[in-house]
């Protein structure tokens, strides 16, 4: 199909269906090309070993569904190393979903905080009472675990009143709200040894998602820009005022190690 073609055929598509617009605007090659000129020498953030970041990585997850919308096992197995690095350390997420995260923090952490729409806020979205009901199935009863409400957009961050140890960004991962939730995380939330742990920072370990580091980077104050990495073996990006040796990415990825895996199955209505 020659160029004029395409022009002309798109131009059809568009016209009969105008939100089709919305596949070029939100595509990952017009963001990776917006990315590349605003931070051209931020393309993609300096590589850490988990390893390094957790000396002696050895954890275990007791909840853990395998399912869609979920993260990887290394991604939460990273929250709850880094929760246990401190003694009584406070935890708080944006974007709950079943909870799954939170609950395998829960049992290290003082106290858990973790944010997400309320049962209107997603009905307004157009969203099935059976996705709602699912929020928080995991991590409801736990005790120390507080779930707020709330969009994050409007949510009011200084009502809490108090500093967390571990920040886990996992919301909305369009731009707007990447960066709005960077922005408010850093301004209410963050204190001098706080790390922040965003979600979804790459499609898989080896490919990064420009859309979210673009609200990262512009969401960010500029003096923490240097303390930006993204976790090996994990979709995850890390803040963290501590220096931890760093690489490029050079890909494909040669493994260099492997995780040990192994998996007991729980009935939950049991």
């Amino acid at each position: 199909m020659n160029k004029l073609r395409k022009i002309t055929l798109t131009l059809k598509l568009l016209m009969q269906k105008p939100s089709l617009i919305n596949l070029i605007i939100d595509s990952s090659q017009r963001w990776q090309f917006l990315l590349e000129k605003k931070h051209p020498n931020k393309t993609q953030l300096p590589v850490v070993n988990i390893d390094d970041l957790i000396p002696d990585f050895d954890e275990t997850l007791t909840t853990f569904t395998f399912l869609g919308g979920g993260s990887l096992p290394t991604d939460i197995m990273l929250l709850r190393a880094l929760c246990k690095q401190k003694k009584e350390s406070s935890y708080f997420e944006i974007g709950t979903w079943r909870g799954e995260s939170v609950i395998n923090v829960a049992d290290v952490t003082k106290d858990c905080y973790t944010l997400n729409l309320s049962s209107e806020e997603i009905q307004e979205l157009g969203l099935p009472k059976k996705y709602i009901d699912l929020h928080g199935i995991l991590s409801k009863q736990h005790k120390n675990i507080i779930h707020l409400t709330g969009n994050s957009l409007t949510y009011d961050f200084k009502i809490l009143n108090k500093k967390f140890d571990v920040i886990f960004i996992d919301g909305n991962h369009s731009y707007k709200f990447v960066k709005n939730d960077t922005e408010k995380v850093f301004k209410h939330l963050v204190k001098e040894d706080s790390i922040v742990v965003w979600h979804d920072y790459a499609y898989n370990p080896e490919m990064t998602r420009p859309e979210v580091l673009c609200g990262i980077l512009d969401g960010i104050p500029d003096k923490y820009k240097e303390n930006l990495y993204h976790v090996s073996n994990t979709i995850c990006a890390i803040y963290t005022s501590k220096f931890i040796n760093s690489y490029k990415i050079d890909l494909p990825i040669q493994p260099e190690k492997v995780f040990e895996l192994k998996c007991k199955i729980r009935n939950l209505n049991s």
